[in-house]
Parts: C-alpha cells; sequence; structure tokens
C-alpha cells in the first residue's frame, strides 16, 4: 500500500488556469503589474483577466466576475481593494477554484473592519477547501511553467532554488538582485499575513517538489511551532534550508522569575529550533542572497576546513578574517600538499593556507594550486580569489575553475573582484551555475551557511528514544502532585525542597535539604546532615535569596548555624519587608575538592515551549552570559554538542592537576531534565545552580522552579512541545497463545538492521503489495525515511518478538499525515509466517487508536485490488472500500476515526 496523492497546494503551485481579478491597463496598479509578469513569461496555461469595467485588458478578453468564466479557474490572483474580498472569496470558492493569492494590501487584525474581513474569508475558505495565499502578499512565481502572478519589477529565471518570504519588499530585492547574479528559482513565494497558506503548507510542498533542490526562507514570525518545526524537518532531512530572521532580540533583558528565564531569550531559541531542524540561519539580506546563489549550484560541503587561493594578500587577509568570524577553519595544509606546491609554485609563494600567488600569478599556478588544495584530505572546500593584474588573466583562471569544479567532488568557490575586468568571466561561471562573487566575505559567507547545513544535519538525525525505557521509571504522578499542591495554595514558584523533590522524582541526583522553622531545628538538621551545611531563606515571595541576604555558606558549627539563622531572618525582613518567611533551607555543603559549578536551566518560548539552557553556573551566572540551548526531547549525542558549545565545556576537561568531570553524569543530568519537561508541561522554568560536577558525578546544589496550570490538552500528550518526544506511552505486551511474547511500540532509529532484515524476509508477493514493486530491500534513504521518523506528523508501530538474538521484527503499521491535516495515510505490512493469526488486525486497532488520540479523524489507505486479504481485514476493521479515482488497479480505503472504539471482538 504505497502513499502519495497530489498534493492540496498542487493548484496552488502549478495551476493551468488562472484568473487575474483586478485586471488592468495601468502597469503601475497590482493587477496592471501582474498581467504584464504574466504575458512576459509567457504563462504557458491559460490567464482570464476579470475586470467588471472593461471588455478587453491588455488585448485580452475581460470577464466581469469570476462565475462568468468559461472554465474553471486553479488559481485566482486577487488585486483589489480590502473591502471587496470577502465577495470576491466567496465567488472564488462557489466556483471551485483550488487557490486564491490575495496580493491586497492594508489587512492587519487591529481594526474591526479588518477583523470581520479575515473572518469571512477564513470561514468560507475552510467551508470550500479553497487555499489562500496572503493577504498582503507580492505573488507567487513558478518560472517553469511561465507562472510569475507578482507585481515585483524584475523578472524569475528558472533555477533550482525556492524561496520562501513573509516580505513582500525583500521578496523583491531577491528577485531584483538575482536577475543580475544569474540566480534562477524553482519557486517563488510572498507568504504575507500568512492567513492561510504559512511556511508548514508551502514546506511540505517543495519538499516532495522535483524542481526545487534548495530552500531559503525570510522569517519574520512563526504562529504554529510544532506545525513550523515538523514540516522544516521533513524538508531540512531532504534538502538544504537556509533561513534569514529579522527581530533577533529585545533591546535589553527584562527581569525575570529565573535566571535562565534572563538568559535564553527569544532569538536563542530560534537558534535552537533551526539547528534541531537541520536548517541554517544566515545574518542579513547579503548572506541570504549569497547563499541562495551557493544553493544554485551543485555542490554540497561536508565540513568546514576552506582552502583559499589567491593573488593578492589582502583579499586573502579579508576572506581567513571572515571565515574566523563565521567559526570556519583556514587551517594548515598537509605536508603532502605542501610539498607538491612546492613542486609547481614559485619559490616565493606564502607556504601557507591562505596560498598566496602574489601579484604575478599565471593562470598555470591557479590550475597547480587548486587541483593540490581539492585533493588534501584535510580540505573541505576551496575559495579562488583573483584579482585584475597586469600579468593575470582573469578569462583563463575562470576556465580552470570551472574545469576543476566538474571534476571535484569538493565545493569550488570563484572571487573575482572588481567590475571591468572580470565581467566576461563572471558571467560565464554564471553560466554553469558555479557560485561566484566579487568580493571575499560574502563568498566566504555562502560556504559557512552551506557548511553549517552539514553540521546541523547531525542534529536533525537525532531522534531521541525512550530515556527510561530499560531503566526505572520517573514518578510522574509524585512529581505532578507536588506540583498541583503549590498551585492548588495560589503559589507558582515552588520551594527549592519541592523542587528538589521534583527532580528527584525523575531520577535527578540533589543535594538534600530539610526545612527548619527555628534555630534548634536548624542545628539539629545541621546535626543529622554534618558539618558544614549552608542556610537559605524560605520564602515563597523571594526568588533570588542572595539578593537579599537569605544565603549563608560553609557553616561549620552549632553557634553558626544558629547565627546566620538570626542574621538571615534580620537581613531578609530588612531588604525585603513583605516576604513571607517560613523558616529556612538547610543542607549539606556538596563540598567537591574539584568541583565545577555548572548551570542547567529551563524557559518557555512563547512559540516554540520550553528550551533547556546549560553553561556556567554560580552567582555571576548572567554576567558571564556562558551558556548554550537546545530545543528537547534531547539524547546524549545531543546532551553532548549542547555541553560543547560553551566555553565552560573546557574547564570540564582534566587540567592542572585536576581530573575530568564526569561527563556521563553531566548529560544524564541534562537527559532527566529533558524527560522531566516533556512529561510535564506545567514546568514554566527552572533553574539548577549551581550543578556541582567533579570526577565521581553531578549533584544539584541549589534548584527553583516556576510551574503554571497546564489547562486541558486539546492535541495530545505533548502538545507543549515544538518537537514530539518519543511516545514511550504507546508501549504494549502482547501475550499470544502459543506463549509467545509480542512487543509492539514505536519504531526507533535504532531499529534500521531489523528493519531491513523484516523487508528482506517478506516474500516478493507482500513486498510487492506493500511497495508495489519488486524491490528486495529498502534503500539506505529509504531506511532512514522509515526509521527516523518525526513522531508529530507519522507514526510507525513494529511488532518484534523475542525469541532469540536479535529481536525479530514480524509486523510494521505506519501512518503519515496528509496535507489537510485531519486526515492520514496508512500501510501495513506482515511478515508471512504470521498470516492469518490475527497479528495485522491488532497492530492496525493500535495504530487507529494512536491516529485517534493524535487528533486525526480520518484514515485512508490504497490496496491492490487483488490482495483479497488486506481488503478482508480492512472492511473488517469498518473501512469503506471503494474504487480509486486515480488507479483502476488499486481499491481506496477510509476508515471515520471519530467513531473508533477499539477492536469489536477479541483478535
Amino acid at each position: 500500500m504505497p502513499f502519495a496523492r497530489r498534493h492540496p497546494l498542487s493548484r496552488l503551485f502549478e495551476p493551468e488556469i488562472v484568473a487575474l481579478v483586478g485586471a488592468s491597463d495601468n502597469v503601475l496598479s497590482a493587477g496592471g503589474a501582474v498581467l504584464r509578469q504574466m504575458r512576459g513569461g509567457p504563462f504557458r496555461g491559460t490567464l482570464l483577466p476579470v475586470n467588471p469595467r472593461h471588455a478587453t485588458v491588455a488585448g485580452l478578453k475581460s470577464y466581469p466576475r469570476l462565475a462568468d468564466l468559461p472554465v474553471q479557474p486553479d488559481l485566482v490572483v486577487i488585486a483589489t481593494r480590502a473591502d471587496t474580498l470577502p465577495d470576491i472569496v466567496t465567488e472564488a470558492a462557489s466556483i471551485g477554484a483550488g487557490a486564491a493569492a490575495i496580493l491586497t494590501a492594508g489587512l492587519g487584525t487591529d481594526r474591526a473592519d479588518n477583523n470581520r474581513i479575515l473572518a469571512r474569508i477564513c470561514a468560507t475558505a475552510q467551508k470550500s477547501g479553497l487555499r489562500l495565499l496572503g493577504p498582503n502578499s507580492l505573488g507567487i512565481a513558478r518560472p517553469s511553467s511561465g507562472l510569475n502572478a507578482t507585481f515585483g519589477l524584475a523578472p524569475v529565471a528558472r533555477g533550482s532554488v525556492a524561496l520562501l518570504s513573509q516580505s513582500g519588499g525583500l521578496t523583491s530585492a531577491v528577485l531584483d538582485r538575482a536577475a543580475t547574479d544569474g540566480v534562477g528559482f524553482s519557486s517563488v513565494v510572498s507568504l504575507g499575513n500568512q492567513l492561510d497558506v504559512g511556511f508548514a503548507e508551502a514546506l511540505d510542498f517543495l519538499t516532495l517538489d522535483l524542481e526545487t533542490e534548495s530552500i531559503v526562507m525570510y522569517v519574520e514570525g512563526v504562529k504554529h511551532a510544532r506545525r513550523f518545526t515538523s514540516a522544516l524537518r521533513a524538508a531540512a532531512r531532504i534538502k538544504p534550508v537556509v533561513v534569514l530572521k529579522s527581530g533577533r532580540g529585545p533591546a535589553g533583558s527584562k527581569a525575570a522569575t529565573t535566571h535562565t528565564g534572563a538568559l535564553a531569550g527569544p532569538d536563542e531559541a530560534f537558534d535552537a529550533v533551526l539547528r534541531r531542524c537541520g536548517a541554517v540561519r544566515v545574518a542579513g539580506f547579503l548572506q541570504l542572497f549569497a547563499a541562495a546563489k551557493y544553493l544554485s549550484s551543485r555542490y554540497r560541503p561536508v565540513g568546514r576546513r576552506l582552502a583559499v587561493i589567491t593573488n593578492g594578500g589582502g583579499p586573502g587577509v579579508m576572506a581567513v578574517d571572515r571565515a574566523s568570524d563565521m567559526g570556519l577553519t583556514v587551517g594548515p595544509l598537509s605536508p603532502g600538499t605542501i610539498a607538491e606546491l612546492d613542486r609547481k609554485l614559485p619559490p616565493h609563494w606564502s607556504r601557507d593556507n591562505p596560498v598566496d600567488l602574489m601579484e604575478d600569478a599565471r593562470p598555470d599556478l591557479y590550475r597547480h594550486a587548486i587541483g593540490a588544495c581539492l585533493e588534501d584530505p584535510g580540505v573541505d572546500g576551496l575559495l579562488a580569489i583573483v584579482t585584475p593584474q597586469a600579468m593575470s588573466d582573469p578569462a583563463a583562471v575562470a576556465g580552470i575553475v570551472k574545469e576543476a569544479a566538474e571534476r571535484a567532488a569538493k565545493p569550488v568557490i570563484a572571487c573575482f573582484m572588481g567590475e571591468l575586468s572580470v565581467r566576461e568571466p563572471l558571467r560565464a561561471l554564471h553560466a554553469e551555475r558555479l557560485p561566484t562573487f566579487q568580493s571575499p566575505e560574502p563568498a566566504v559567507e555562502a560556504f559557512a551557511a552551506i557548511a553549517g547545513f552539514y553540521e546541523n544535519q547531525r542534529l536533525l538525525m537525532q531522534v531521541p528514544g525512550p530515556l527510561s525505557i530499560q531503566e526505572k521509571s520517573p514518578d510522574v504522578e509524585g512529581a505532578t502532585m507536588i506540583i498541583d499542591n503549590a498551585i492548588g495554595q495560589g503559589r507558582t514558584v515552588l520551594s527549592e525542597s519541592e523542587t528538589k523533590a521534583v527532580l528527584a522524582a525523575f531520577h535527578v541526583s540533589v543535594a538534600p535539604v530539610a526545612i527548619a522553622t527555628d534555630a534548634v531545628a536548624a542545628i539539629t538538621a545541621a546535626q543529622q546532615f554534618g558539618f558544614p551545611v549552608a542556610l537559605k531563606v524560605n520564602s515563597p515571595d523571594i526568588t533570588h535569596k542572595s539578593d537579599v541576604g537569605g544565603v549563608w555558606l560553609n557553616l561549620q558549627d552549632g553557634r553558626q548555624v544558629r547565627e546566620a539563622f538570626q542574621r538571615i531572618v534580620e537581613d531578609v525582613q530588612l531588604a525585603q519587608p513583605g516576604a513571607r518567611i517560613e523558616g529556612v533551607a538547610v543542607e549539606p555543603m556538596a563540598v567537591k575538592r574539584h568541583g565545577r559549578e555548572l548551570m542547567i536551566g529551563v524557559s518557555t518560548d512563547s512559540v516554540f515551549g520550553p528550551v533547556i539552557a546549560f553553561g556556567a553556573g554560580g552567582r555571576e551566572v548572567e554576567i558571564v552570559a556562558d551558556r548554550s540551548v537546545a530545543l528537547p526531547p534531547l539524547n546524549g549525542m545531543l546532551a553532548h554538542a549542547l555541553i560543547a558549545r560553551t566555553r565552560v565545556a573546557g574547564s570540564l576537561d582534566a587540567w592542572r592537576g585536576w581530573p575530568a568531570a564526569s561527563m556521563s553524569a553531566i548529560e544524564e543530568t541534562l537527559l532527566r531534565v529533558s524527560e522531566l519537561v516533556c512529561e510535564i508541561p506545567a514546568i514554566e522554568s527552572l533553574d539548577i545552580n549551581p550543578l556541582i560536577a567533579d570526577e565521581t558525578g553531578a549533584v544539584v546544589a541549589d534548584a527553583r522552579m516556576v510551574v503554571k496550570s497546564s489547562g486541558p490538552r486539546s492535541r495530545g500528550r505533548y502538545e507543549h512541545m515544538a518537537i514530539c518526544p518519543y511516545p514511550t506511552h504507546l508501549t504494549r505486551e502482547w501475550s499470544w497463545p502459543d506463549g509467545r511474547s509480542v512487543t509492539v511500540r514505536a519504531i526507533r532509529p535504532e531499529d534500521a538492521e531489523m528493519e531491513q532484515a523484516f523487508v528482506r524476509g517478506l516474500s516478493e508477493e507482500s513486498r510487492y503489495f506493500r511497495f508495489v514493486n519488486a524491490m528486495n530491500e529498502l534503500s539506505e534513504r529509504m531506511l532512514v525515511r522509515f526509521t527516523q521518523i518525526d513522531y508529530d506528523r507519522e507514526l510507525a508501530l513494529i511488532a518484534v518478538v523475542h525469541d532469540g538474538v536479535p529481536d525479530e521484527q514480524i509486523a510494521v503499521a505506519r501512518y503519515v499525515m496528509t496535507p489537510e491535516e485531519h486526515t492520514c495515510e496508512f500501510a501495513i505490512a506482515v511478515a508471512d509466517g504470521w498470516h492469518g493469526k490475527g497479528i495485522g488486525r491488532r497492530l492496525m486497532s493500535a495504530l487507529m487508536e494512536a491516529a485517534r488520540d493524535r487528533g486525526l479523524e480520518v484514515m485512508v489507505g490504497f490496496v491492490m485490488s487483488h490482495n483479497t486479504r488486506m481488503l478482508h481485514l480492512m472492511s473488517d476493521l469498518g473501512f469503506e472500500v471503494g474504487p480509486d479515482p486515480d488507479d483502476p488497479s488499486m481499491r481506496r480505503v477510509r476508515r471515520d476515526l471519530t467513531t473508533w472504539r477499539g477492536l469489536a471482538k477479541p483478535a
């Protein structure tokens, strides 16, 4: 049962008939500009102008209304006043149009009349299935078909890069620059206000689009975090995605209840999202354009090590400086490469990277240098810089660069500085789709952006499995009771003891704590713990205890404890008179001779939900500001990468006689915190500061948690997460009549070998029924696709028996959400030896239940007409069986999940 049907946005991206409402002879109007672009494309479909005031427009027959059109349009482009939109959209829906691109500007959400207009448009579109682009959109272009329904000035050349942008102005600027620099596009989409079609929907189409090899995006804001991240992850698995986002952060930090809230801002959260999604962020328009230019070439770098060849020392230094800024390595060449260059180059060459050929560099010197550097195993890419000199021949060097680029597996970038002398060489390289620039900085920036894509791909491919599947599970219920108790008392800030209790419920190692309401009780607790101890004020009204004199450390005996208790009460009352003081917290000093003070925090981004921060801890945490952030859920590799991005990571290694801190303990704490925020949506923020780590382990010395009422869940268990964690709760154990135990669970990346063995073991008929071809095994790409999945948009349940070593997969059932969002398409395969034993029925039942709980309403599938066994199972499960309108050899099966109540009879 294969997946794949026509995408719902096909009529927007690939229309055969376009109606232009507001078509005009006035090229200064939006309707006139679009008409000019469509005629100039030229559009290879049918263009139908709509204008009630004119019988003809630009020599074409015009129609008064959409209802008067002789044929049904795929796309309606609307370039009229805002007040006309509801009626036009209603009319477009009534005649069965597939999509409408609303170019009308001036629509916001502040004024009541605009709200009414937008509400009417949305209601009409949702009821009819009409897809909307805009309002406030520059339009859409698809050069392969001549579609240019935009009112920009520049033509749009055909290429392999797709451009998605929220800003019509930036879209227009990119197209204008691209027209002179030889960059072509597969699609250009100006999203505007994203009333309906947004980044997620457009990315879904472009991910499957054969004409699109890479994607560049300009983002101002994200409305639906889960849909955005899910679509971006799916796209970046297949194609490079580069993002420019405006609004990098607020002008200044606002006060926050926890340190982490002040440290991890919205922009850092967005960076973390892009890293985890496998996309790359650039800093500005020039970098975005440079990346678009690079992506239009056929090269993909696999590292950050760059070799620079130049005939001018200054440009070489410029390239190295920018490479350093971008985190690239312009490192030493190998001894073999140096020796090779010594044999081929004049004695005065630089003997280093950059390879400076000096001002009298002839083309043959470039040939030798480029060839040797590309052979160097320590080089991932090459930048050739040419400055016009009396002895140089830019045209000849351009030919050498072209030849090298055609042969090399590594990317080759050309930088021809100047204007008059390099005009023709640049034009020749543009024609070959080779990335060329006229200054070193953008050339380096382009390489850095796409090199970052390779690095982020490693993060994208991490699909964290269940942390506690083979260990003692966390006490989620107990932790939730502590939080609910505080919320029931009207408190949002947990005390230190409550916070540590929640952490301990998730098996985080914490320093013990006791609450004392008087000095005698404090001394008693200290005696029980053993000296030295620390005293901290216990007050629901005080967040940062040390700021009000509420912390005393390293107390050595009972007298010091008594004095500290009294001083804490006095100092806190003086500094914060209205604060409620409920005694002090007594805890043993986390004395670790080789201890490092670290910080782990959680903050909640308003769009993307929980974000985990790691960095240097201690009192100066906000001043030092050494931290990195990541999106949960984490696994070992992701936790390690989070730590490695900080400066404090260097102090965790052995140095100056100190043994290395236990990285496994630090990573384990990060994983447990990740599990905590995944399972308990009520957590608003969390400070673990300090986390004391040494060679023996890591222990939480102090912690503070802020909580909120999580409210009812509408989309499922992990709706508060931008990335859906591994669905541990779907794991089931089935006992079979023959005594064998079958485990049903969601697939994980480490199941790849077992999945491949399962497919190889299927009979030829079973493989054909599942994949509709005679394949013998899954390709590497298919194997990754089937095992490294996004649990938000798809699910694969496997049935595993444990008869021997290794385990054996005996069945798999999976669904994938369709672009309609409330519908999913399924497929199932059962090992031949298990046919007729009820495993397919049980597995399909579990898959349908999971899909229903996810909020999906309809499940569909496509079964070969002669697969009678599968058709019988579908009928038995209540699926409607009918013809497939696209393929007479297939049957379409459909089930309403909202009425599914489980198996009607035992398997």
